[in-house]
């Protein structure tokens, strides 16, 4: 079932949230860069709110509550910090990121409301799937079991500055899960990490869009395409 939150998915916004999906691969500072300035310009009231999906080259990303020997290789992919919450995980070709620009302040504010909200979407769209995605209290992101065991199928992290939220999540559909070797991903190294490549899904990464936007409106409200 899908739970929409009141405090979220504001039916009285005029304006629809714009989705926009990049053709090409983004070097991780181009879309830093790039997103603090719609979170600056939706925090003056000079833009709307904004999903961007896109895919990364390899790298890793350190979040807020990164340990450094969670860094296991790093001098195989370029490393970022970055002011999102988390700790380390693995961008590349393959993974589809969502980078998430509301405006929470006009939302209600509630943070574990707007994450919660974020798992029901990813939830919902794995279902599209046949996949069963399941949240766990003492980790973050998304689950799923497979073979007698549970991995990771997506990494949630998120950051707030004025009122607007930014980073958000990753969902793997076919990355090379080797890459993920480096590091251990968000400190766990008790689970591994899946896709759904790995599930037996041959998925597309524009039906994949398609099911991340249903859900997407279902738990936030109405898109318009960039």
């Amino acid at each position: 079932m899908i739970l929409r939150s009141a405090l979220l998915a504001l039916p009285h916004l005029e304006m629809p949230i714009v989705w926009e999906t990049a053709r090409h691969c983004v070097a991780y500072t181009t879309a830093l860069t790039r997103m603090e300035a719609y979170v600056a310009a939706i925090a003056a009231g000079n833009d709307g709110e904004r999903v961007w999906l896109l895919e990364h080259p390899p790298l890793y990303t350190a979040g807020t509550s990164a340990k450094p020997g969670d860094l296991v290789d790093p001098k195989r992919f370029p490393v970022f910090e970055t002011g999102r919450g988390g700790q380390y995980t693995y961008h590349g070709p393959g993974q589809r990121v969502a980078y998430v620009m509301l405006n929470l302040a006009k939302r209600g504010g509630d943070v574990r409301a707007f994450v919660a909200a974020l798992e029901n979407w990813l939830i919902g769209t794995l279902a599209e799937f046949g996949v069963v995605g399941e949240r766990r209290e003492d980790r973050v992101g998304i689950w799923v079991r497979h073979d007698g065991d549970e991995s990771k199928i997506a990494a949630i992290g998120i950051r707030v500055r004025r009122g607007v939220t930014f980073h958000g999540i990753s969902l793997n559909v076919y990355p090379d899960l080797s890459h993920f070797d480096g590091i251990v991903p968000c400190g766990v190294s008790e689970h591994g990490v899946t896709s759904l490549a790995k599930l037996g899904i041959a998925a597309a990464m524009a039906e994949v869009d398609a099911a991340l936007r249903k859900h997407f409106e279902l738990n936030f409200g109405r898109t318009v395409l960039a």
